[in-house]
């Protein structure tokens, strides 16, 4: 057994709402700048009611709610509640069509969804064709259309002695919560996540964050995303330390709001850090409480030193994914960083970097990431339904990544790119990312994305699609130039389109898939 021992998701919050009591858990800010605070106990009640709401209106142990649902107190209450009964949540990305989530809402076999009136007509259109859901609650409103309940009066309805737990066992390997993945190549997979996957993730980040209960996160990224469950939320609740979450990622409102919750901790993505460091300077933004913020995809050199210096305040790079559970490697708080990588390797994790045979390569040499771990605990249980896959991802302990990166001599881990991101172009491998970071430096540019084209001759040439700064004008020729004189001429692109903006998911990764689908509609 490893660090969660014997525990589960609910005895962590009945520990900490014992010990904790009225210390303040969850501070609330809405798009409008609304606030509302939550204290342990209050919050760990409202689980309860919440819990016995859901058996009060026939869910069983084992039955899957699809959330769909901004950050709010609601998406926690459902998370947390479902868990407390049995349950597991089915969280959806808010931007996601109606197609997508009818293939979500069947194959995860849910018998109900949890919305807001805002998301409730896409659903309306696809219901008839998903048999199995039997209940659809509205959250933050007040008017229940035909059909739907509301989550408030589902909560009034119970008695007070709906605040106490319903008593059902779980244990460390019960099922908490299936995240589905991107689905860039196929359709997305559900990963099983089980209460002590969460714990284990909670105790590896408090540990690596050196996080206390006087810590305070703040939670900009998407609720339905690993990053601020696994990072955020439950290294907060780990420890017993309180969550500024926000409805929404405001770039021009990030620093106002952390210094307004007195936030210590952030997690943050390349593309919002970007955005961030886009808005006018303040001589107040290094007056923040932040003593850390950790992110994961890359910048290059000067927008670190400009983040860290214009906020006073540490960055460490980290890599993980939703089938990981903890981040595999960081950069160390302690310790020498290097961030333009991904650090080190973490507490509980080994990890390997490996050719195409499942040998480790020597330092220098690009590979498959690969991580040691043990299915349901330190990594992900499986993919729902797809035995197949789930035995493709984990070999004899190791999850097989997918992601090619390589090691330097001091043992320190530097991404590289998604092994489907690599681009052959005349027998030489090149990395979409190198390419991006050296045009990313340029002074004109906002971003920009690299994928491969077909070339008869060369298998693949390389185009670039980048997103000028506001206000410049660039010209093909000037950014092929800029690469030339820092990249080896098999790397340098041969076509250039500007545009406006990228097509990007809720947490800001780059949607390469649809960069590539339009090239083949072009051609």
């Amino acid at each position: 057994m490893l660090i969660i021992g014997k525990r589960n998701l609910n005895k962590l919050w009945e520990y900490r709402a014992g010990v904790h009591g009225e210390k303040l858990f969850l501070i609330f800010e809405d798009v409008d700048g609304n606030v509302v605070f939550f204290s342990y106990q209050e919050f760990n009640d409202l689980i309860n009611r919440t819990a016995n709401a859901l058996l009060n209106l026939g869910l069983r142990q084992g039955d899957k709610l699809v959330l769909h649902l901004p950050n709010c107190p609601e998406f926690l209450l459902f998370w947390f509640g479902l868990a407390r009964m049995g349950g597991v949540m089915v969280p959806t990305n808010t931007l996601s069509t109606a197609d997508e989530l009818e293939y979500i809402l069947t194959h995860s076999e849910c018998v109900g969804l949890v919305t807001e009136p805002a998301y409730l007509e896409k659903f309306l259109s696809i219901l008839d064709r998903c048999p199995n859901i039997k209940h659809v609650i509205l959250c933050r409103t007040a008017k229940a259309p035909p059909g739907t309940l509301l989550f408030d009066d589902l909560l009034k309805d119970s008695a007070d002695s709906s605040a106490l737990p319903p008593g059902i066992a779980v244990d460390e390997l019960t099922e908490a919560a299936m995240l589905y993945t991107s689905g860039t190549t196929a359709r997305p997979k559900g990963v099983l996540i089980t209460h002590g996957n969460y714990l284990y993730v909670g105790e590896v980040m408090a540990k690596h964050l050196r996080l206390t209960p006087e810590d305070r996160q703040m939670v900009v990224l998407p609720l339905f995303h690993a990053n601020a469950q696994y990072y955020s939320f439950m290294s907060a609740l780990t420890v017993g330390a309180s969550v500024a979450l926000m409805e929404r990622f405001s770039a021009s409102r990030f620093i106002h709001q952390a210094r307004r919750h007195q936030a210590t901790v952030v997690s943050l993505f390349a593309a919002p850090m970007r955005m961030i460091l886009n808005q006018p300077p303040t001589p107040v933004d290094g007056d923040n409480s932040l003593r850390l913020a950790f992110f994961a995809q890359n910048l290059t050199q000067s927008q670190l030193d400009e983040f860290e210096s214009r906020f006073q305040v540490p960055l460490i790079q980290l890599y993980g994914m939703t089938e990981t559970i903890g981040v595999p490697t960081i950069n160390p708080v302690d310790g020498p960083r290097k961030n333009h990588g991904i650090g080190l390797p973490a507490l509980g994790y080994e990890v390997k970097v490996v050719d195409s045979n499942g040998r480790e390569v020597p330092p220098g040499t690009v590979g498959q990431i690969i991580v040691k771990g043990l299915p349901g605990l330190s990594l992900m249980k499986g993919y729902f339904k797809n035995p197949e896959a789930t035995a493709e991802a984990v070999k004899d302990g190791w999850l097989y990544t997918g992601d090619n990166a390589y090691v330097d001599e001091d043992g320190y881990f530097f991404f590289v790119d998604r092994a489907k991101d690599m681009i052959k172009r005349a027998g030489e491998n090149v990395a979409s990312s190198e390419v991006e970071m050296v045009i990313n430096q340029h002074p004109k540019v906002f971003e920009s994305a690299v994928i491969g084209v077909p070339d008869e001759i060369r298998d693949e040439a390389i185009k670039a699609y980048v997103v000028l700064k506001a206000g410049e004008t660039a010209t093909a020729a000037e950014i092929i130039d800029f690469c030339a004189q820092k990249l080896s001429k098999f790397k340098v692109p041969s076509f250039i389109e500007f545009c406006d903006q990228l097509p990007k998911t809720s947490v800001g990764k780059i949607q390469k898939h649809i960069l590539r689908k339009e090239e083949q509609i072009k051609s």
